[in-house]
Formats: structure tokens, C-alpha cells, sequence
């Protein structure tokens, strides 16, 4: 039988946003030049799109699968995606998150729709072993294989026509983008033998998925679990988790994640999540939700008066770092209590952390 103790110390962190602020497949198409940037602005948004359609076997990430033939027809390599890689930081607080949980025998896994690439070099620089990493694999050189000449003039088209689509982004008239994208992702590529969903992108329902096959793995319910996550890839994950009565944290998120999960954090610094996984391994769920209550409440005197904190709502190292660090006070939200209009204000704090942290790739589904 599995402990108490051992069904309390899993948690599964989403990656870009939470731990690395950098979109690598976004810098990735930077690459390509300035127009690679508006390419994948635009996917991204085609994405965005059909994903709340529910359309059937699209998962939200699978962007990821759309701009592969882009990579194949510019030359780009998977040693391209490890270089932009190498050059990501890691959010604040991350490491020190990490020691904490890695030193009291937390299992930590990472969901990420990110390339192997990419995921691999951010779980090494954290100290997590690729068989607790689930993220979308990726062989250029064997899909360049298969790619035949027929196919380059048709991308170099659909490049031309998404570069004018570029300044629909911002309007309610998308029409233009899902026509053109559907015809060459749905229709021209296809018919020319190439398969964009080859590429299994794991997001969406698939990160729901993983983290359901790590929870039968260990053997526990995802009520012992913590999930974080922070956009539309990640809300079914922290939908499961949160109808599981787990606890589910969205950091920084967005109008797609923000309102499936139960917990809320705010921050340029994601060390305050501590807290929570300190609370939940101590008294469940139960007291996870307290001490977001507790900080949700108290606030302002808390940001007023830092060493007053109560040691039931803090750690030591923690309150040390709130009283002599000059950063933007934290915020945590308790989603369970927040109706309609509460979240809407919750989103608005979240994008304004989320902009500051993760800069360009802040305003990406």
C-alpha cells in the first residue's frame, strides 16, 4: 500500500511559463527572420482557435506540429532548437523551488509540450531525469526524408499569404486565418504525403493523459497531486486534477487556464508555490487551501508588515526573502470562492505578472 506521506509529494509542472519564460518554438522561428516571428503569431492564434472549437484529434500546442514543415523547408535543425534552448532562463525562484522539494523526496515530473530538445535541457538545468519528462518528441532529419520538392513551393505561398494575415491578429474577422490554414494544413500538405500530425504535440487532453498514466503509475489518486500550469495547453491538465480534488495552481495564466484551476499565483518569482506544496504535504488539500485563503485575505498587511507574517502562512527563508527583496508582491487566489466578475480580476493581475515575466511569448495562447 502506498503512503499518505508518499501520495502527497507528486507534483507536475507545466514548463514554459512556470519554469522557463522563453516559447522556444517561437524563438525558434525567429530563425527565419522577422516574418518567422509573424508565422507563428499567426498559427498560434489558427491554434487558439480551433482548439476552443473542440475540433476532433487538435489538441491545443499542437502548433508545435504546424510550423515543423517550416523548420524542414528553412534548413532549421534540431541542434537549432538545443542553441535557443541553451540561451532560456529559468524563472526566478525556480531553483530554490526545486532544492526545496528535490531535498524533502518530492517526485517532480514535467508536462510540456515542448520538443524534447528543448524540455530536456530545462528538466537537466533542474535537476529532473528525462523518464519524469513528458514532452513532444522530435526527429527533423526523419521527416526531412520524406519531404518531397513539391511541397516547397506550397509552403512558400501559404508563407506569403499568413504574412498578410498578420494584421487580422488583433480583430474578431479570423475567418481569413482559419480558411487559409485549414487549406494547407487539412488539404494541400496531406495530399502531397506529408503528414503534419506525425508530430504528436503533447497538449491538451494528452497532458491530461500523461498526467493521468504518472498518477496509475505511482499507484496514487490525482487527489494527492499538484499540477501547475499557466495557458491553453495546460487547462484540461489542471481541469482533471481540480474535478479529481487535487490541487491545481495556474502561475501567470492566462483567460484559458486561469478558470480550471482551484489555486492562483501570481508572481515574477515562483518560489511563493513552496507554500502551497509545504501546506498540501503537511494537511492535504485542506491545508494547501487555507494558506492561499490566509495570503488571499491578508494581503495587504502581509506586504505591509512581512515579518509579521504568522508562521502557519510562511517559512522562515521565505519571509527573510519578502522583507529584504524589492519585488512586486505576490498574490494568491483561492478559485474554488471566485465567481464570474472575481476572476475576471484575477486574469487582468495574472497577464500583467504574466507580460512581465515572460515578455514577448506572454501575449501567446
Amino acid at each position: 500500500m502506498v503512503s499518505m506521506q508518499t501520495k502527497q509529494k507528486t507534483i507536475c509542472f507545466d514548463l514554459e511559463g512556470p519554469l522557463s519564460p522563453q516559447d522556444n518554438a517561437y524563438e525558434v522561428m525567429k530563425l527565419m527572420g522577422e516574418e518567422g516571428a509573424a508565422i507563428f503569431e499567426v498559427i498560434s492564434r489558427y491554434d487558439d482557435i480551433i482548439s476552443l472549437e473542440g475540433r476532433e484529434g487538435y489538441e491545443p500546442g499542437d502548433t508545435l506540429a504546424l510550423i515543423v514543415p517550416f523548420f524542414l523547408v528553412h534548413d532549421i535543425t534540431e541542434d537549432d532548437i538545443r542553441a535557443v534552448s541553451a540561451s532560456a532562463k529559468i524563472v526566478e525562484g525556480a531553483e530554490y523551488l526545486f532544492k526545496k522539494l528535490q531535498a524533502e523526496n518530492w517526485d517532480i515530473y514535467i508536462i510540456s509540450t515542448s520538443y524534447e530538445q528543448h524540455a530536456y535541457n530545462i528538466g537537466r538545468r533542474l535537476g529532473v531525469p528525462e523518464d519524469h519528462i513528458r514532452c513532444t518528441k522530435l526527429d527533423l532529419a526523419k521527416r526531412k526524408q520524406t519531404l518531397q520538392e513539391s511541397v516547397f513551393p506550397i509552403l512558400e505561398n501559404a508563407q506569403e499569404e499568413i504574412l498578410t494575415l498578420y494584421s487580422d491578429l488583433d480583430s474578431d474577422n479570423t475567418d481569413r486565418i482559419v480558411k487559409c490554414l485549414e487549406e494547407l494544413f487539412f488539404h494541400q500538405l496531406p495530399e502531397l504525403g506529408f503528414d503534419i500530425f506525425t508530430t504528436r504535440v503533447i497538449g491538451g487532453e494528452r497532458k491530461a493523459e500523461a498526467i493521468r498514466e504518472i498518477a496509475e503509475e505511482k499507484g496514487i489518486a490525482l487527489r494527492d497531486v499538484i499540477a501547475i500550469g499557466d495557458s491553453i495547453t495546460d487547462y484540461k491538465m489542471l481541469n482533471e486534477v481540480t474535478a479529481h480534488d487535487g490541487v491545481a495552481v495556474v502561475f501567470n495564466g492566462n483567460e484559458y487556464a486561469v478558470p480550471y484551476a482551484n489555486v492562483g499565483l501570481a508572481s515574477v518569482d515562483i518560489r511563493f508555490l513552496y507554500l502551497v506544496c509545504e501546506a498540501f504535504e503537511r494537511g492535504g488539500k485542506g491545508a494547501a487551501m487555507d494558506v492561499v485563503t490566509n495570503w488571499e485575505d491578508n494581503r495587504s498587511a502581509f506586504e505591509k508588515h512581512p515579518m509579521d507574517i504568522s508562521d502557519s502562512a510562511i517559512t522562515a527563508d521565505i519571509k527573510d526573502f519578502v522583507a529584504t527583496q524589492k519585488i512586486p508582491f505576490p498574490y494568491f487566489h483561492n478559485l474554488e470562492r471566485a465567481d464570474e466578475r472575481k476572476k475576471e480580476e484575477i486574469i487582468t493581475i495574472h497577464k500583467r505578472f504574466r507580460m512581465q515575466v515572460r515578455e514577448d511569448a506572454g501575449k501567446l495562447g
